[in-house]
């Protein structure tokens, strides 16, 4: 499996508190069956974290990859970033202070969980127009997307990748989130499911548990698409695999910008 979304850099935000915790995650990580993870630290949540691409990102990030490869542990670390998505960002992209998954034309976004879906729409659009391809994060999530799966069925429908988080299949963050997860699942709108983890007792990055869930209800083959396959085809900038897109019946599939 390929993890596009854990917090393991240390001490950048609210995911590893220092380096031995990293490594105790990526150790975790591994045992899951886990064989690469893009560390993806909070970046440009204003008047929170800025965590802006530079210097002091690459240097930290290349410690904890040395530390990894020093515990022998087979996990191949990746650079990248969970943005919180600003007016801004394109600016921000030009500016070179956000980088994509892996160097890719992917870009992990995020948004407010009360966020406007008329913003959001403009500004994946916006990124898009850079020739960035969004790929939102925990997309089941965000209450406007819990009232409305459309938005995802035309995300999905404009090229954007769809991450869901492997804690929403079991309740982790509340029935809407795991019921929005499950439903796009069935609608064939999922592009990858990450752990975005944070730790090793909470929101941790053991992934075989969900995976293995999941295998009692579909099929092996898709699951390993999402836990595999589109996570590497993001990290080495390649197409991603799609499904034919079900809409839903009785729910908006358009929004407006």
């Amino acid at each position: 499996m390929k993890d596009i979304h854990a917090h393991i850099l240390p001490g950048v935000d609210d995911g590893a508190r220092d380096l031995e915790d990293s490594v105790e995650m990526a150790r975790m990580a591994a045992k899951s069956g886990t064989t690469v993870i893009a560390a993806t630290p909070h970046c440009n949540i204003p008047e929170v974290y800025d965590n802006y691409f530079g210097d002091e990102y690459w240097k930290l990030f290349e410690r904890t990859a040395e530390a990894l490869k020093r515990r022998n542990i087979p996990v191949q670390l990746l650079p990248g970033m969970e943005v919180f998505s600003t007016p801004d960002l394109p600016e921000l992209l030009a500016d070179r202070k956000i980088i994509t998954l892996n160097g890719s034309r992917y870009l992990l976004m995020e948004f407010d969980f009360q966020e406007d879906p008329g913003f959001a729409g403009w500004i994946l659009g916006k990124v898009a127009e850079l020739g960035v391809v969004p790929v939102i994060a925990h997309a089941e999530r965000y209450e406007f997307v819990q009232e409305n799966l459309g938005l995802v069925y035309q995300w999905y429908r404009k090229g954007y990748g769809v991450q869901i988080n492997k804690g929403s299949f079991a309740g982790r963050f509340g029935r809407a989130a795991q019921r929005a997860a499950y439903e796009l699942l069935d609608h064939n709108l999922v592009s990858a499911v990450a752990s975005d983890a944070h730790g090793t007792y909470a929101r941790t990055p053991w992934m075989r548990d969900v995976w293995q869930e999941l295998l009692e209800e579909y099929p092996a083959d898709y699951l390993r698409v999402l836990f595999d396959e589109n996570p590497e085809r993001i990290c080495r900038n390649l197409d991603l695999v799609r499904f034919r897109q079900i809409p839903f019946p009785g729910l908006q599939n358009h929004y407006q910008v």
